[in-house]
């Protein structure tokens, strides 16, 4: 039996000198059919079409705000392998900043290079602000359009040229039920599909606590679907204090208030 710090610690090194690292079988063939076949049956039940610009690909279907469509999808924010190392790269106090299906079909080109937090006007390189994963819900294989990455790329003083960067890249191949765990700096893009196969995986992205989230959790996820989520899930999804401070409501954190409760006022606000 691995020991479960030591795995954590290994993950963290590759993240900081590769940044990247990939868990295999963080989940078991059940839990990744289940995913698989719900994240189709939503696909169908949604009429989902895939998008006209190449950025999101023309073969490939995306389903955004998945907390909101089932109750299956909030093991994967807190999953007991992954989150671990998002704490690690960012720190406890980290967000959900969005949960998406990506399901690329036989054909699709490859993605342009990007770096995720590429939209973030720092001075680079910086801090890790983002951190994301990809969950294999198919085998990813580099025929079938695994996630391209350039290591060490996360160190770069600039993010990749706009459609047209010329970067030597490997394919993060891995099978079904691996997570693909990333720095929101790293630069990468989705694989060419050549096979007759679709690519089906989850992205589960988060952020830093201070930054602003890529999806509206608080208005996109249905109060009534947060209440029912754990403590945990609900402050990654915001419903939290960033350091006891940034976020609260009249001095209150929403975490309080999310039932209806009595608010409970923090201290230290303002001077």
């Amino acid at each position: 039996m691995s020991d479960p710090n030591s795995e954590l610690s290994s993950h963290l090194e590759r993240m900081e000198r590769d940044g990247y690292t990939i868990i295999e079988g963080a989940i078991d063939a059940g839990a990744t059919a289940a995913l698989r076949d719900d994240v189709l049956r939503l696909e169908r039940a949604l009429d989902i079409r895939a998008a006209t610009n190449v950025f999101e690909g023309t073969r490939t279907l995306r389903i955004y705000n998945l907390l909101a469509h089932g109750a299956i999808y909030q093991q994967i924010p807190v999953h007991e392998r992954t989150l671990p190392i998002i704490e690690g790269v960012l720190d406890r106090g980290c967000l959900v900043s969005s949960l998406s299906s990506i399901d690329i079909g036989p054909g699709e080109t490859a993605q342009p290079l990007h770096a995720d937090d590429q939209l973030i006007p720092l001075p680079r390189p910086h801090v890790s602000i983002i951190c994301n994963t990809m969950w294999a819900l198919t085998d990813f294989t580099e025929a079938s359009g695994a996630t391209r990455l350039v290591p060490g790329s996360h160190r770069a003083d600039r993010p990749p040229q706009p459609f047209g960067e010329p970067a030597r890249t490997i394919a993060a191949e891995m099978p079904a039920g691996s997570v693909l765990v990333f720095d929101g700096s790293i630069w990468h893009g989705g694989g060419a599909n050549r096979t007759s196969e679709r690519r089906l995986g989850i992205a589960m992205n988060y952020c830093a606590g201070w930054l602003r989230q890529q999806e509206n959790q608080q208005l996109g996820i249905p109060i009534d679907i947060a209440r029912s989520f754990p403590p945990r899930l609900r402050k990654l999804v915001g419903y939290g204090l960033y350091r006891g401070l940034l976020g609260h409501i009249d001095r209150c954190s929403p975490e309080d208030l999310l039932d209806g409760g009595p608010p409970r006022p923090i201290v230290g606000v303002g001077t």
